[in-house]
């Protein structure tokens, strides 16, 4: 059974990332945050390792893409509401992101979406299940 998921980026300037990621209101675990990552707390069994690039290559002997042309991956985060979901965005914005793509608004799911300063794509939405159709 997986007690923790890490989500490991590469990313070009740690020092802006971080402070991109602190601007949205998250922490970080000191313990496993240095000058090679910082470690970002998405909840207590939840993180994502931001990692420079020359760290980052000692995991792979693929490529690195460059995120800001290529879409590799979409880290998707859920929150408690739907404003909560503009809140973050909002932020990111803010702090120097780019929305991604249009909001997504279905009633019973609602989500928008964010390129960091790296060009990764951040997908925020908020889910009633209780209202989703078994359509």
């Amino acid at each position: 059974m997986i007690t923790q998921l890490f989500v490991n980026l590469p990313v070009k300037d740690l020092d802006r990332s971080t402070e991109f990621f602190t601007k949205l209101g998250f922490e970080f675990n000191p313990q496993l945050s240095d000058e090679k990552g910082s470690c970002i707390i998405v909840n207590k069994e939840n993180f994502v390792m931001l990692l420079t690039e020359s760290f980052f290559r000692i995991f792979t002997a693929k490529h690195i893409c460059d995120s800001k042309n290529c879409t590799g991956v979409a880290v998707s985060i859920s929150t408690e509401s739907r404003e909560k979901v503009d809140e973050l965005v909002n932020k990111a914005i803010e702090a120097g992101g780019f929305e991604a793509a249009e909001p997504q608004d279905h009633e019973w799911m609602y989500g928008r979406s964010f390129e960091d300063p790296d060009g990764h794509i951040w997908a925020i939405f908020h889910m009633d299940e209780s209202s989703a159709s078994n359509d």
